[in-house]
């Protein structure tokens, strides 16, 4: 059984029509918190982008805290974290291994 909340877990749909959604987004970027600070880092969101499945993840992540972060203090925090996952959920990222083809 696929583990949406392990995003390690996740491999490759072969039909690649099920896009994640907003709670599974939401929940990847959490887990990506390493410290539990509660903050998002720029390595954090690499890392985040890495797991998703991203070609250049750290560039990834640097468009997206160029377009979340509204306050400017380098990191997402709980407010910008709708803005992340939007960002995200518009570059398409789907959900692996969800097809029985």
């Amino acid at each position: 059984m696929l583990d949406i909340f392990r995003p390690r877990n996740i491999i490759r749909c072969t039909c690649g029509h099920v896009p994640l959604t907003e709670v599974q987004l939401t929940n990847i970027f959490k887990k990506c918190d390493f410290n539990g600070d509660g903050y998002l880092t720029k390595e954090d969101l690499t890392e985040a982008f890495r797991q998703l499945g991203s070609t250049f993840p750290g560039y990834r992540a640097g468009r997206a805290l160029h377009r979340a972060d509204k306050n400017g203090d380098g990191l997402i925090d709980k407010k910008e974290l709708d803005k992340l996952v939007e960002y995200a959920r518009k570059r398409g990222y789907r959900l692996r291994n969800a097809c029985s083809n």
